[in-house]
């Protein structure tokens, strides 16, 4: 029987089977907080294979919803962040940097990193030429340098939209982690041309938009998958270290109702 054609980016490695990976301290479990702090456009550029919007454009709605992240719930996350001491890393459209600098200073007041989720939410790599990929990276870096003074380490496709050379131009452009693909709930190396690049777990199953928006999933119940997952993945790691990702979205989890 003939394999149909794999992405090319990893090896398979048994998840029972690999070399023991160990954290700092003896620490089963690497959990990281990823607040993804977006900018939706009411009337963006058209996409050729994608569009931004389910409704009509221009779409007070969808844009107006989204907004409420950052202009209420995002302040709220940070609050119960700073409360618990959980550092954020920001999963960022760097336009925000231009349209809600305040965002930007508060996060790299507390010590946020930012990493790239490119610069709208409703524009994508979709379509792109290899070029035009390559200089929105650039341009992206040189965005994350001018707003807080960090070297953009990380990339999350604009609405994981990669394409099939992303992988390859962020190992070019000296990244060294990327979040765009989910095989697996440890670090695990990229194959790349040149650079090197490592697969940081980011979870699609624990997300506040899979979860909440399009699972319609309580806030009990997402607390309670949480929870689960913390539980088997903290289990698990007595046999060499595990990644939990906690992916959360000011729109959604930053409701009154939700935020507790």
């Amino acid at each position: 029987m003939q394999r149909k054609a794999e992405p090319g980016h990893y090896d398979y490695l048994p998840y029972f089977d690999r070399p023991v990976i160990t954290w700092p301290k003896g620490a089963r479990l690497a959990f990281w907080c990823a607040p993804n702090i977006e900018h939706y456009e009411i009337n963006p550029p058209r996409n050729p294979m994608r569009s931004p919007w389910a409704r009509p454009v221009p779409d007070v709605f969808g844009y107006s919803w989204r907004d409420y992240g950052n202009r209420a719930g995002v302040w709220r996350m940070m609050e119960v962040m700073d409360r618990f001491g959980v550092r954020g890393s920001v999963s960022l459209n760097v336009a925000v940097a231009d349209h809600y600098p305040e965002i930007i200073e508060a996060c790299v007041a507390r010590g946020w990193e930012l990493f790239s989720h490119g610069v709208y939410n409703t524009r994508y790599t979709y379509g792109m030429s290899e070029d035009q990929e390559r200089a929105l990276i650039a341009d992206v870096k040189e965005s994350i340098k001018r707003c807080s003074g960090q070297d953009l380490k990380g990339w999350l496709a604009p609405a994981i939209t990669l394409t099939d050379r992303t992988i390859d131009l962020l190992a070019e452009a000296g990244l060294i982690y990327t979040l765009d693909l989910f095989h697996d709930d440890q670090p695990m190396p990229v194959k790349t041309p040149s650079g090197r690049l490592v697969s940081v777990p980011y979870s699609l199953e624990i997300n506040d938009f899979t979860a909440l928006y399009q699972g319609a999933a309580s806030p009990t119940d997402y607390t309670d998958m949480i929870i689960a997952q913390f539980d088997r993945l903290y289990a698990e790691g007595a046999e060499g270290g595990r990644v939990m990702c906690l992916p959360l979205h000011p729109f959604l989890i930053g409701q009154p109702h939700r935020v507790r």
